[in-house]
């Protein structure tokens, strides 16, 4: 038991010096490139209320603090919601797309954008599309008159397709010129219209659904032994598993809004994570959130200094998480415990 608590503790100690580390390399990495001396003194300027007049410290504040800072939200929230979603469903393969949280926040951006541009309204539909979509996969998984775990997986898929179908009919009557190009690039995911205004935006539905989960990170635990189980332990695992799914949609939901869709991380982080800290939440969700934090800060710094133009965020977790997925395809053997 100490050997395993001393481990954990390194654990600790590692992931938190990694975001550390990311959080600081972000705001002086980049095509502009500042020497980290002076991000600190900057930083501190702006924490005393100074405002610099050069473009280090306009660089610092106004473009790549709340950029980071945005990375480190959705990062967290994508992470610690796979995290949830794998526990309640009992099932590696699963992730925050499952429920269609992200194809129906997709399709609510892109018609906000085909109606009136990328606004505060594409931002709102995205948000309500998003909340709509899990209404309707649980509604229909009730439908067969049960409330197992396949049935919302399977309801999760139709709607998913639904509304994918309904992003293609989209992208076919928006203007070539305008519009489309907009959707397209959106939906590759990006952080480059990252903003204070975009993080206030976020922030509140991402952090209330973030503490839910981890305050309901026993109960994860309890509904992975399975229904059985948790009835004999007091719990009921139908509104259980309810409120922390609504939970990690309105995180996934949140993040969608503001970045596009940017997939892989809520199952891939999660996995990472089982292997630093083991199976039980207690740790696992806590664990996720920093290091799901600190690969998106390192992500999008790629993101935007591999090349002159900025690559979406979306195709370099695609490019980890799909090799990470065809491997763990070939290992999985049913459900886990």
């Amino acid at each position: 038991m100490m050997c395993k608590q001393q481990n954990l503790k390194f654990v600790w100690m590692a992931v938190l010096a990694v975001l550390l580390i990311a959080f600081f390399v972000s705001l002086f990495g980049g095509r502009y490139v500042i020497p980290p001396h002076e991000v600190g003194s900057i930083l501190l300027d702006g924490m005393r209320g100074e405002e610099g007049d050069g473009m280090a410290f306009s660089v610092v504040w106004n473009l790549r603090l709340p950029r980071t800072l945005l990375n480190s939200f959705v990062g967290a929230g994508l992470a610690v919601a796979g995290a949830a979603f794998q526990g309640i469903f009992r099932n590696p393969l699963v992730s925050p797309d499952v429920l269609g949280v992200s194809s129906g926040a997709a399709f609510g951006a892109a018609f906000g954008i085909l109606l009136s541009g990328m606004n505060h309204l594409a931002t709102a539909m995205a948000l309500f599309f998003g909340i709509v979509s899990v209404f309707m996969t649980y509604t229909l998984s009730k439908l067969r008159g049960e409330s197992s775990t396949l049935s919302l997986v399977l309801s999760g898929m139709i709607i998913s397709a639904v509304f994918s179908a309904l992003i293609s009919l989209i992208k076919y009557v928006a203007d070539p010129y305008d519009k489309l190009p907009a959707i397209t690039y959106w939906l590759m995911g990006s952080f480059a219209s990252a903003s204070y205004s975009n993080l206030q935006l976020v922030g509140v539905p991402i952090l209330l659904g973030t503490i839910a989960l981890l305050m309901l990170r026993w109960r994860i635990n309890i509904l992975s032994l399975g229904d059985e189980d948790a009835y004999s332990l007091g719990v009921n695992p139908v509104k259980t598993r309810l409120v922390i799914i609504v939970m990690a949609t309105l995180i996934t939901a949140a993040c969608v809004t503001v970045t596009g869709v940017i997939g892989w991380v809520g199952l891939v982080i999660p996995h990472i994570c089982r292997m630093l800290s083991g199976v039980d939440h207690k740790n696992l969700l806590p664990v996720s959130c920093v290091v799901g934090a600190a690969f998106m800060i390192l992500v999008d710094l790629m993101a935007r200094t591999v090349t002159a133009a900025e690559i979406p965020i979306g195709i370099l977790t695609a490019l980890v998480g799909a090799p990470f997925f065809a491997l763990l395809f070939k290992q999985a053997k049913g459900d886990w415990q």
